[in-house]
Parts: structure tokens; C-alpha cells; sequence
């Protein structure tokens, strides 16, 4: 499909793992800008990770299909790319936007390429004014999501809401562009320079950590404000203004609707309603059981000591030495590496270990993974792990690092808790959670001590094995942590 002669539609492409749609998140070009192969033009999220996409055209983008926070089915046109020697003039739609006002279609956007879903209704564009007016713009916007009504084509925008508010399909500010217009007018109504913001992430970002968007000097296209830009605020030493920044009542929350009675209506989308539907789904179909045992991790710490001193160059954490030790208890008890087959009434075990490892991330839990771990040594491990929780927390990975474990390990003590019934990562039939390592009375040879005491748990699917398979398994996962030596054996 083209809007015209010698137009390229780029469209969404898949994704990976059965994705059905992605949310756009930030566009990275605009309307009129030159483009080469393969440079990213858009970041969007999927249900398992947000992704930078890069176009496989060369030419000038006559139009962006989507805005930030709309849902886009895949296979259907993300941006439209036309050759350099016929594309149209951008500045010629500038200026044409201007004297139609509000709710020009650009040229080759068009309205009829259906399939489209919107989720809920987001600010498409915020030029941020000082940080006094924030809060009432994202008010406006919320209500008008919650309303699912936007203002119609042409007609003023309410008071206090400034382009924030729901802006057509198709329109400047749709497609990622300001007119010129609407920044003079937004510099007025606040007394500076307006900052052109696209990503509701961004606005987030800076509310969070009482950032002024309009302080800050964009990086993307057209002055645009990135996260980068909002990271880098954040990263240098706050000035003493930023606090007087924050309002000090509680601004709106993008992608939080309020309710009746002061109460909060919170969507269940990408990744939140990823998480909710799997998590759902392991309860539904697999009979879990959890048994648990305290262990003296004194040994363990030790140990972890005497590597780290012979080479302080290459450290290897607690986390990858319980990898370690999950991986030699998984190749004597391969019954827990394996999964349910229900509609082949069948269990199959994997003849490689693709260990999940549990990370709290800012867009919820996710489990990353690392393929064959089984293969990889201590150090690999620690370097593995190191690397994949980073990216997962900074939501660089693909799809596909984020799906296919056979079996799951989970940290909850960086949360400070003890213990824990954990529940399954379906299909999966097994799962190691560790809680905090604290002082504790131990008895050591008869005589009472203070060791290094954590408790250790194993949830797993009833169906794959019984409670002497399982606890045959956590017995010898707590051995190990008590007598690192016994590794040897099975190394």
C-alpha cells in the first residue's frame, strides 16, 4: 500500500514470539525529515520489552501513523517514506497546517487503513510550559481519557489544557510535529520558552524527579525532549530550585484515570496486563506446591570472598553462584527442568537449562534468560547476569530474551523479606526463590553462633514430579549453600 506514486509504507513489523500490536512510545524522526536505512525512527513497546525500530527505507518521512501512546497492530503502516527527488516540501505542510488550524490531515496520512486499536486516549504532544502548569494539563488530558470524548476538530482546547489535550489522527500533533504557531502561542501563555515534548514516559520522568521540561534542551529531532535528555537532568547534581519545582499538590499521573470518590483507575496495559494474564494463567493450570528450609549461608559468603580476592577484576556475585548451584541440582534432578504439555498430555523435559532469573523492573517484573546456561562457567554466569538484569531494568531487550525459560530463579530478598510462595513463570515447572541473608542464633558443631541465615524455597507443578523429587532437589540446592565444596563434585 502507498499514499502515492514512489511512497514507501514501512509497516509494523513482527516483533517476535506472537506480538500482535506494540505501543508507540516515542517517535524519533518527524514529518520532513531525511531518513537513511536502518536508522531507528521509532521506539514503541510490546508486551515484553520496548524496542528502538529502524525503517528499511531511504528517503523523506511524508507521514508517522500513530502518536505517541496509540496501539498499532502489526502489518499495518507505521511511517511512510517518499524518495528524495518527489518527496513534498515540509515546510509547505507547515505552513498549510497553520492557516487551517487544528485538525489538518497531513498529506498522505490518510484515515481509512483500519485495524487500528487505542488502548486509552494519551496527550499526543505536550509543549511542557513551566512546571506550575503541568499538573493541570495532564489533568485535562486524563479527562478527557476518561471521558473518551476528545474536543472536536477546530474548536479551542480547554482552559488550562494547552496542546496537551487529545489531538486528531493525523494532525501536527499526531504525527510527532508542532506548527510554529502553537509554539509562539505556548511561549506566551507561560512567559518562556516551551519545551516539545512527545512521550508521555518523558512527562512521567520528569514529574517524578521535579525536573522543569522547560529548562532542559531537547536532543531529538526538532528540539524534541527525550528520556535521554530527562536521564541526564537527573543524573547532575540537583540545584536547589528543582524541589521548589515539584507542586505540592500530586500532579496527575499519565495513564492514570481518576474515578468517582477520589479513586484511581489504573488500565491494564503492555507489560502490567502481560504479567496479569500469564500470572492468571499459572494459577488456573498448574497444582504448585512450595516447600521451603533455612540455611546457614556462611560457607557461601566465604566463598564468594575467596573469588572475588584471588581476582578482584572479575567478581562473581551470590546470585550467580545460586545459578551455579540451581544448574548442578537441575542435572541431578532433571524432572524440574522441564514443562507441561496439555494438549499432547505429555511432560517434556529440556535437554538444556535456559535459566530465568527474576528482575523488578520499572514497567513490572519481568523474567530474562539466559539460554544453555548450563554451558556457561561461574564467572560466564556472573558476567551473564550482570548484563541481562541491566538491560532488563533499562528495557533494552528483545522479545525473545524474555520468553522460552525452563526453569526460574528468584531473588525476593532484595526486597527484605524472608520467605515467599512464589507463583510459577508459566509453562515452566519449577521455581528457587532465596530470601535476605541476616544474622541469626545457628547452632555450629553443638555449640550456639550468629551465622549468615537465609531460607530457601522451592515451588513446583505437582504434575511433573512428586514431594521426594522436589524436596531431593532443595535438599541438595541447601547443601550446597552450606558446603560450597560439594560443587566440586559436580562440576
Amino acid at each position: 500500500m502507498t499514499t502515492s506514486v514512489g511512497n514507501r509504507d514501512f509497516l509494523l513489523p513482527d516483533l517476535g514470539e506472537g506480538l500482535s500490536e506494540a505501543e508507540i512510545v516515542e517517535w524519533r524522526v518527524a514529518v520532513g525529515d531525511v531518513v537513511t536505512v536502518d536508522q531507528t525512527v521509532v521506539e514503541v513497546e510490546t508486551a515484553k520489552a520496548v524496542v528502538d525500530v529502524p525503517c528499511p527505507y531511504a528517503g523523506r518521512v511524508v507521514a508517522l501513523h500513530g502518536a505517541a501512546g496509540e496501539v498499532r497492530p502489526v502489518g499495518q503502516p507505521l511511517i511512510t517514506i517518499a524518495p528524495l527527488d518527489d518527496a513534498p516540501d515540509p515546510h509547505a505542510t507547515y505552513r498549510e497546517e497553520e492557516r487551517a488550524g487544528s485538525g489538518n490531515v497531513l498529506i498522505g496520512y490518510g484515515t481509512g487503513h483500519g485495524g487500528t486499536g487505542r488502548r486509552r486516549r494519551r496527550p499526543r504532544l505536550a509543549l511542557a510550559p513551566e512546571s506550575g502548569a503541568l499538573a493541570s494539563a495532564d489533568s485535562v488530558s486524563d479527562a478527557a481519557a476518561v471521558s473518551g470524548s476528545p474536543a472536536p476538530v477546530g474548536s479551542p482546547a480547554p482552559a488550562g489544557s494547552g496542546p496537551a489535550g487529545p489531538a486528531p489522527v493525523g494532525s501536527s500533533a499526531s504525527s510527532g510535529t508542532a506548527a510554529p504557531a502553537d509554539r509562539t502561542a505556548d511561549s506566551a501563555r507561560t512567559g518562556g520558552p516551551a519545551a516539545l515534548v512527545i512521550s508521555p514516559i518523558v512527562r512521567r520522568l520528569a514529574k517524578e524527579h521535579g525536573i522543569d521540561l522547560g529548562s532542559l534542551r531537547g536532543t531529538g529531532p526538532g528540539g524534541v525532549i527525550r528520556r535521554a535528555d530527562v536521564d541526564a537532568a537527573v543524573a547532575a547534581p540537583a540545584p536547589a530550585a528543582r524541589l521548589a519545582a515539584v507542586p505540592d499538590v500530586p500532579a496527575a499521573h499519565v495513564g492514570l484515570a481518576p474515578a468517582g470518590d477520589g479513586d484511581t483507575v489504573i488500565p491494564l496495559t503492555g507489560i502490567r496486563k502481560v504479567i496479569a494474564d500469564k500470572l492468571s494463567r499459572s494459577r488456573r493450570e498448574i497444582p504448585e506446591v512450595t516447600i521451603w528450609v533455612d540455611v546457614d549461608a556462611t560457607g557461601l559468603l566465604e566463598t564468594r570472598a575467596a573469588i572475588n580476592a584471588a581476582t578482584p577484576d572479575t567478581p562473581v556475585s551470590i546470585l550467580a553462584l545460586l545459578a551455579r548451584i540451581c544448574l548442578s541440582g537441575l542435572r541431578r534432578y532433571p524432572q524440574l527442568n522441564a514443562h507441561v504439555d496439555t494438549e499432547g498430555q505429555r511432560i517434556v523435559q529440556s535437554a538444556g537449562v535456559h535459566l530465568g532469573i527474576a528482575a523488578q523492573t520499572d514497567r513490572g517484573l519481568v523474567v530474562p534468560v539466559l539460554r544453555d546456561a548450563q554451558r556457561l562457567t561461574t564467572r560466564d554466569l556472573a558476567a551473564a547476569l550482570a548484563e541481562t538484569t541491566a538491560a532488563a531494568r533499562a528495557g533494552t531487550l528483545p522479545p525473545a530474551r524474555l520468553t522460552g525459560g525452563t526453569f526460574t530463579l528468584n531473588n525476593y530478598g532484595v526486597f527484605g523479606v524472608d520467605g515467599s510462595t512464589p507463583i510459577i513463570n508459566h509453562p515452566e515447572a519449577a521455581l528457587l526463590g532465596v530470601g535476605r541473608i541476616v544474622d541469626k542464633p545457628w547452632v555450629v558443631d553443638g555449640q550456639l553462633a550468629v551465622r549468615k541465615v537465609t531460607q530457601i524455597s522451592l515451588t513446583f507443578d505437582h504434575r511433573v514430579c512428586d514431594g521426594g523429587v522436589a524436596g531431593g532437589f532443595l535438599r541438595h540446592v541447601a547443601d550446597c549453600v552450606e558446603q560450597p565444596a560439594l560443587l566440586v563434585a559436580n562440576v
